[in-house]
């Protein structure tokens, strides 16, 4: 039988908004979100957070997730990307005899996210055992063909082939929605998250907000309360 993981990666060292991953959103840690999410998708063996914060190992704890191990301090900085830390998680698993089949990792940050979602990338990649990975993606809401850049105090098309091209001829794009990140392991071969090896799992576009400024909290703490305040599995 395959085996799952869920990785939360949650550094203590937050800048953009302080302590945000313990932070209370409409009530809650934010990162009890991810946690209830991964717990209620019934897809994940073990939900472990990587952290390096005992306040936020104490909050993940409370939560039903595991803390089994402290991370180290060169995987805490600013420039840690998330692969590193997800290694390190796997890693200290395979030191402890376990070998999962799959591994998610889940941002901490992401209080939109469903359990359901999570669910469906598992199961579409164990059902497509010639893909690697599965992730979120959100719907760009205009055509970024037809994006704009600045240049000096005027604009310019980013694209200016298409600035005579109609809206609905072009083809719908799609963007990495920062929720979470099925892969394989034990595969063969190495593929590249962001390729022709991923399955794409969309989003409604209400689900997908990043979380970056004061603005974005708020934002989001909205939409939370108009769509979701009444979800059980929250």
């Amino acid at each position: 039988m395959s085996r799952a993981v869920a990785i939360i990666p949650a550094r203590g060292g937050s800048k953009r908004i302080p302590r945000k991953n313990i932070r209370h959103f409409a009530g809650k840690p934010l990162i009890a979100y991810s946690i209830a999410a991964a717990q209620a998708s019934g897809v994940c063996d073990r939900i472990i957070v990587s952290t390096d914060d005992e306040e936020i190992a104490e909050v993940a704890v409370s939560f039903g997730a595991e803390v089994p191990f402290k991370r180290p301090a060169q995987l805490s900085d600013d420039f840690t990307g998330t692969g590193a830390v997800v290694k390190h998680a796997l890693d200290w698993l395979g030191a402890e005899g376990e070998k999962p089949d799959f591994v998610c990792c889940i941002y901490a940050t992401a209080p939109l996210i469903s359990a359901e979602s999570i669910a469906s990338g598992y199961q579409q990649l164990v059902s497509r055992p010639d893909m690697q990975h599965a992730f979120s993606v959100g719907r760009f809401s205009y055509p970024v063909q037809r994006g704009l850049l600045r240049e000096g105090e005027g604009v310019r098309m980013m694209f200016p082939e298409h600035a005579k091209t109609r809206s609905q001829d072009l083809p719908e794009v799609f963007h990495d929605a920062g929720q979470f990140y099925w892969s394989r392991l034990h595969s063969a071969s190495a593929e590249p998250m962001f390729g022709p090896k991923s399955i794409a799992i969309s989003l409604p576009d209400w689900r997908v907000k990043d979380i970056d400024t004061e603005e974005d909290w708020r934002h989001a703490e909205i939409l939370y309360k108009i769509m979701l305040a009444e979800e059980p599995s929250l």
